[in-house]
Formats: structure tokens, C-alpha cells, sequence
């Protein structure tokens, strides 16, 4: 039989780091960690203009029970986002307004989940950000066994507790926990580069000489005519 655990005390990052990583937008955190972390196209989300970074709180659930996401909100902590997955795919709606009050309660930022979302116009209401990759109304039991805080595969990355997980309009990108501190460096930097390129593109210099793409054309043999 397999084994099934919530484990309550699990290591997080510095939460300055966090909340700058999140700041930061997934584009940026993604290219500057050597484009990892990115947690697929199937991960949308259900409100705009929202840009946050958190630690994970993962939990693995059997598809159509939701019965591990309220075990996993006692272990849960001001700053944390939520990352839910399950054994296998599922569409249901698992979560909606009620686990988001109870999360909100106790200062959680949002959730990330492989599965389905509903109760969408509520959760825009009261501020609950969500990337899920389906919406639906379809109902869940709370029957099955399953684990918080062990590693999980959201889309194309793993998942540790602890991680931090960055969304918004763009997406949802992990950062190993122990890279946030580098990896927020790398952002760092990043974004005074772009903003130097900024000012160059507005003061209307051309990308093609700004990056000298103009010796890339010829070499791949593109003609440039009048």
C-alpha cells in the first residue's frame, strides 16, 4: 500500500526574496534562470493584471477528491501559494470559494492547480488569484488518500515544498528554493538590461543593429531589397 503523509514544518525561502522574485513577472525570472522552471501553457489564469511570487505548499490528490487540499491548509502560512496535482488528469472543479476563504484566513496568496477551478466570478470578487487548467462546475468527494508537502510534477517542472512559485498573467515558473537568492540577482540584472535596451529602442535605434542581428541575415542568406 502506498504511503500517504502530511508533513506540517517545511523550509522556506527568505520572504523578501520571494515577494521580489514575484515582482519580478515569470518572463523575466524564467530567462534568468536559463529558461527553467516554466510550468506549461495548460496553466491559466482566471483573473488579469495580477503578478505574485510565494512559497509551495504542494499537495498530491486522487483526481475528483479534493479531500488533501483541506488537510493542507492547517500546515499552510502567511506568504505560501498553494500547488495542487493529481495522480492522474482530471477536470473537476476542486477548489472554490469556501477553501479560498479558508486560505485567505490564513494568509495564503493563491493556488496553482493541474486540475479544474470553480466559483471563478467569486474568487476575482474577493481577490483570490488562481491558475488552474480547466474551469468547471463538475463536484468532487472527499474520499481518497493523499500527501502534503512531498514533491510534485506541476506541467513541465517539479515541484519541492518550499520552492517558490511565481505567476501571473504570463504563467506560473518555479524556483528551486535554494536558487531564489541567485536567481533574484539574475532578475536583477536582467531587468536593467532590458531597461538600458529600453531606452535605446525609444530613442529609435533598431533591433536588427541594437542586438547585430543585420550579420545573422546575411550569413543565413537573407536578402535585404529596395
Amino acid at each position: 500500500m502506498a504511503r500517504h503523509v502530511v508533513i506540517r514544518t517545511i523550509e522556506r525561502a527568505d520572504r523578501t526574496v520571494v515577494d521580489a522574485l514575484g515582482e519580478a513577472g515569470t518572463a523575466t525570472v524564467h530567462e534568468a534562470i536559463g529558461r527553467r522552471g516554466f510550468a506549461g501553457v495548460d496553466l491559466r489564469p482566471i483573473q488579469h493584471d495580477v503578478r505574485v511570487g510565494g512559497s509551495a505548499i504542494t499537495v498530491s490528490c486522487h483526481p475528483g477528491d479534493n479531500l488533501m487540499i483541506h488537510a493542507s491548509v492547517e500546515v499552510c502560512e502567511p506568504g505560501d501559494i498553494l500547488v495542487v496535482t493529481n495522480t492522474a488528469p482530471s477536470t473537476h472543479g476542486m477548489f472554490g470559494e469556501l477553501l479560498a476563504t479558508s486560505l485567505m484566513a490564513r494568509g495564503v496568496l493563491g493556488l496553482v492547480i493541474d486540475a479544474g477551478v470553480r466559483d471563478t466570478a467569486e474568487l476575482r470578487a474577493m481577490g483570490f488569484p488562481v491558475w488552474s487548467r480547466h474551469v468547471s462546475c463538475e463536484g468532487t468527494v472527499k474520499a481518497s488518500p493523499g500527501s502534503v508537502n512531498v514533491p510534485v510534477v506541476l506541467g513541465g517542472a517539479i515541484v519541492h515544498p518550499g520552492d517558490v512559485v511565481c505567476a501571473d498573467d504570463d504563467g506560473v515558473v518555479v524556483v528551486p528554493r535554494a536558487e531564489a537568492k541567485r536567481a533574484l540577482e539574475q532578475s536583477r540584472s536582467r531587468i536593467d538590461k532590458e531597461a538600458a535596451s529600453r531606452a535605446r529602442l525609444q530613442a529609435g535605434e533598431l533591433g536588427l543593429d541594437m542586438y547585430g542581428m543585420r550579420d545573422k541575415l546575411a550569413e543565413l542568406g537573407v536578402e535585404v531589397l529596395d
